[in-house]
């Protein structure tokens, strides 16, 4: 990272975050003040300790310097403890609002930008990343301070003690100081490419849970496990190559501190001999020497914590700063439904992925409260239609009406208040039955909320379970069973009470007996609304008011089931297959 990349990204976080905590910084740094001060008292009282009690015997003294002693490490403890109570508070808070932010960024952004990146990196950029600017915000800012004003303070009692042999000491300084530019700058690469490989790590992790069955009957446990493992050796051999170069700076400084020690201890016998340094300065000196010893050695790697927040800065910001190209606009009008007419007019959109087009020049008019189905050979187009009403995605080409009101010239909330979507893929969170169907109507009643599980044909299995509808179903619902799943989703469909519904291949992956029950809720959930079906099994749609055919993105025919299987012959092959 170049400095004066560097450079804008801490004053970012300065803008955005560290401004707001300027009340808790300058008093961690009045407590600073008071560390370094007790810090360089401690080695200025030896040298009355030497002269006063060992070579003059002064009672007084004796006891007065003890207690001095004790005061200056009491208040230099009590203040180091008070200051890194405040800015590890402040460094969690700045870690949380950077989590707060990327999280508020994944749930605003439009589905597209979700699905170019892989949650587990997503995932990174909230553990780790935000950790390394909770230890720059933290550590970072607290030892800037507390070890800077500690080493003018020391270096105040050593210019005190005698002139030369400080200028003398002084000669480590810049050397401590071209070492930690030298090593800034590799750790912050290194640091760049752990924040990859966790997020690589986690993308690994998430997925082997995901397919845990597919794994196992594919016998592809030492395969993944390799895979696995190369990862976490690469994340393991980073992490020791970044723990490396902090370290390395440990043996540089003391071979330094050496050279100084025995160069002071030679100089300093010699002002002694002719003298000008007395015994006690000489003891006084050194212990503010030593002293000096841990915040020389803290600064020389602090440009490395602020190498690694930074670097974990500038991924966050890559993420939370992209555009988000459908976004709700309050300024809009609310969707004011009232038939419930759907149209698209000339609509044709293509994935950013792809170099064809999923649909062009789709023209639909759907009657509200009718029943619409789509389908055609899979990747024909029928999901990207589906899609587009709700926005997920928005077409390159051709507008989408409802109720003749422009899907992007209103309110994009209001729109998706109107819209209830049951697909083959049930979306089930791991609480318990009842807060999975309220998530679609936190404020429902319980009579409503009853009443949607009874609509739906939950109530028959609800009833079975443990503990009724207070009982958890695990991540995804994975102690459901597919039915029970899709019944669940439809009852949260159902206390939606939203005028449009969308029914994507909702009942494809199940067996005979579990779709007679949900094709039954459905009716519940459908009745006297606008309905766009996905349908996988043809016979499932016989009774839809109208039925679109859809092949390679084109809308070649429409009609009632009788009139397609007279007129058009690509949905009467379609029909005959399935019945073969």
């Amino acid at each position: 990272m170049k400095f004066e990349e560097l450079k804008i990204i801490l004053k970012r976080l300065y803008k955005d975050h560290v401004n707001r905590y300027l009340n808790r910084i300058f008093l961690s740094l009045f407590l600073s003040l008071i560390v370094s001060l007790s810090t360089s008292a401690i080695a200025w009282l030896l040298d009355p300790a030497v002269k006063k009690i060992f070579i003059e015997k002064n009672q007084t003294y004796a006891w007065v310097i003890p207690l001095a002693i004790i005061i200056a490490f009491s208040s230099k403890g009590i203040c180091l403890y008070l200051a890194r109570i405040l800015l590890i508070k402040t460094g969690q808070e700045i870690s949380g609002e950077l989590q707060t932010k990327v999280a508020k960024y994944i749930l605003n952004t439009d589905i597209a930008t979700i699905e170019k990146k892989h949650s587990g990196k997503f995932i990174s950029n909230i553990n780790f990343d935000a950790g390394q600017v909770n230890s720059l915000c933290s550590t970072g800012i607290l030892n800037a301070m507390k070890d800077s004003m500690t080493l003018i303070a020391l270096v105040g009692v050593m210019l005190y003690q005698n002139w030369k042999l400080t200028l003398f000491a002084l000669i480590m300084m810049p050397l401590a100081a071209g070492l930690a530019k030298s090593l800034g700058k590799r750790i912050g690469k290194a640091v760049s490419e752990a924040g990859e490989i966790s997020g690589r790590l986690t993308a690994h992790l998430s997925e082997i849970l995901k397919a845990s069955k597919m794994i196992r009957i594919y016998q592809k446990e030492e395969f993944e496990f390799q895979k696995s493992k190369n990862i976490i050796f690469e994340m393991v051999n980073k992490g020791a190559k970044i723990s490396s170069i902090i370290v390395r700076a440990t043996p540089l400084m003391e071979i330094l501190t050496g050279f100084m020690i025995a160069g002071f201890i030679f100089f300093s016998g010699s002002l002694i001999s002719s003298g000008e340094l007395q015994v006690n300065q000489f003891f006084s000196f050194l212990a503010a020497m030593m002293l000096a010893y841990q915040p020389i050695r803290s600064l020389a790697t602090i440009n490395m914590v602020v190498f690694s927040g930074a670097a974990g800065a500038k991924r966050i910001y890559k993420v939370i700063d992209q555009p988000i190209s459908i976004n709700n606009d309050q300024g809009l009008p609310d969707l004011k439904p009232s038939t419930g007419n759907i149209k698209f007019s000339k609509v044709s959109f293509k994935y950013e992925n792809s170099n064809d087009k999923a649909i062009k020049d789709i023209n639909i008019d759907i009657k509200g409260g009718s029943m619409a189905a789509f389908v055609g050979h899979s990747g024909a187009g029928k999901s990207t239609i589906i899609n587009l009403l709700p926005r997920f995605y928005d077409p390159q080409n051709g507008e989408i009406y409802i109720d003749g009101q422009n899907t992007k010239s209103i309110n994009l909330k209001s729109l998706r208040r109107s819209i209830s979507l049951v697909s083959q893929d049930v979306i089930l969170f791991d609480n318990s039955v009842k807060e999975n169907i309220l998530y679609a109507n936190k404020d429902a009643s319980e009579e409503e909320f009853f009443e949607s599980c009874k609509f739906a044909a939950a109530d028959e299995f609800i009833k079975d379970l443990p503990q009724k509808h207070d009982t958890l179903i695990g991540e995804n619902g994975i102690r459901l069973s597919g039915g029970q799943k899709q019944r669940l989703s439809i009852a949260r469909a159902i206390l939606k009470k939203s005028p449009i519904i969308l029914l994507d291949e909702a009942t494809s992956s199940l067996d005979a007996e579990s779709e007679e029950v949900v094709q039954s809720a459905i009716k519940n959930l459908t009745k006297n609304k606008t309905t766009l079906v996905i349908a996988h099994r043809l016979s499932t749609i016989h009774n839809a008011d109208k039925i679109f055919v859809i092949k390679k993105g084109i809308l070649i025919d429409s009609g009632t089931h009788k009139e397609l299987i007279k007129d058009c012959d690509y949905y009467k092959l379609l029909y005959e297959k399935q019945l073969k």
